[in-house]
């Protein structure tokens, strides 16, 4: 298979380059500035930056198993996602910027969570939103274009059957 920069493969890796730089730049100022577990609020009661490792999978899965269970399961998965994601974008019709754009996103945030896993063994998440003592899982921006890419490409299923 061979890679055409000068196609619509362009903004697959234009837009998942930029989230795999965005992500990976805000995650080494959080481990630069900001010591583990340690937090600054943005908002009162609602928001803080938090330096938080997250070694397993969304909302903590399989946390609790060796380390290298963890990363290998979690590589592996992460790598064999990434190639079935590109090879899904190469099958989208032409027309579809939209559905281009949210499987880019998608493809961007499975590589930024895989550089994490392979350097350090955990992702490293910070953004911690909360009510009171209510929190939803700390998070980052890899995973926050996975689930904006999740939605347009369910928008897209529900609702937008024909090219933009």
């Amino acid at each position: 298979m061979k890679i055409d920069f000068s196609g619509r493969q362009t903004i697959l890796f234009f837009i998942a380059g930029l989230v795999v730089l965005i992500d990976q730049i805000t995650k080494e100022v959080v481990l630069r500035k900001l010591p583990l577990y340690d937090s600054v609020t943005v908002v009162t009661g609602f928001f803080s930056f938090t330096n938080i490792r997250n070694p397993g999978g969304a909302f903590g899965l399989m946390a609790n198993q060796p380390p290298f269970v963890r990363v290998f399961f979690f590589i592996f998965v992460s790598a064999l996602f990434i190639i079935m994601i590109y090879f899904f974008y190469l099958k989208i019709p032409t027309g579809y910027f939209k559905l281009r754009t949210g499987i880019a996103m998608i493809f961007g945030g499975a590589v930024g969570n895989m550089i994490d896993r392979i350097r350090f063994g955990y992702v490293v998440d910070f953004l911690d939103f909360y009510l009171k003592n209510l929190h939803w899982p700390a998070f980052n921006i890899a995973d926050s274009a996975i689930t904006v890419g999740i939605t347009i490409f369910a928008y897209h299923l529900i609702f937008d059957k024909m090219p933009e």
